[in-house]
């Protein structure tokens, strides 16, 4: 896969892209862990996600937030790393102006980012946040949710405890338009030790599931006058 850099808001980005040889395939973009505690776009579960989108014929983008890598800048607490998430969707985007839709997946620090991401862009029509963190971040601005999409963390994980994501998960589930599907791997902790492989099939089923048409919720019945 092409390793490419390309223009961010404070300096260059590195990353791992892989054109779709359809011109209108869909955009998948991934987004790594916090830059702060060892994350990065060649984290195990980031390559599994850009290799899971690539094989199903999506133009695929991972890279690194600013300060990680070839990546310049320095950790901004999230709000850069947005910026850093939109600017890499512009760039994939014009080199890829017949592509129509989009998908973002996120895990850890980055399934924040890109729930702050698809609030933004309308085109994103599905999303992936694996092992959110709703106890340390705010989630309040998905209000609402626009995009149906799966939620999915490990009932060991301490880091962001399953009550925490239940709740988030919840509060979602009770917004009309869109399907929030969530899926707990048992006994899998924030990082999915010895659990990936689960955790992967469990993505690659829904996004399957999406790509047939269903996980989508009815459209709403049409008044009778």
């Amino acid at each position: 896969m092409p390793e490419i850099i390309f223009n961010g808001p404070a300096g260059r980005l590195e990353g791992r892209y892989q054109p779709s040889k359809q011109k209108s395939a869909p955009i998948a973009i991934i987004l790594h862990p916090h830059p702060q505690f060892g994350g990065t776009m060649n984290n195990q579960i980031v390559y599994q996600l850009f290799y899971m989108f690539q094989k199903r014929g999506f133009t695929t983008l991972r890279f690194n937030f600013r300060s990680i890598g070839r990546s310049q800048g320095e950790f901004d607490h999230g709000a850069g790393e947005l910026s850093d998430a939109a600017s890499a969707l512009d760039w994939v985007q014009g080199l890829h102006p017949d592509s129509k839709s989009c998908w973002v997946a996120g895990y850890s620090f980055g399934a924040w980012i890109g729930m702050q991401l698809l609030m933004r862009r309308p085109e994103i029509e599905g999303f992936m946040s694996i092992a959110p963190q709703p106890n340390t971040y705010d989630f309040s601005f998905l209000a609402p949710c626009p995009s149906s999409g799966l939620i999915i963390n490990g009932d060991l994980d301490k880091v962001a405890p399953e009550k925490d994501v239940n709740g988030l998960v919840d509060k979602l589930k009770a917004q009309k338009g869109i399907l929030i599907t969530h899926k707990t791997v048992p006994g899998a902790n924030h990082f999915f030790n010895g659990q990936v492989d689960t955790l992967m099939a469990e993505c690659e089923d829904y996004l399957d599931r999406r790509l047939a048409g269903e996980l989508t919720p009815e459209p709403a019945a049409k008044r009778i006058r």
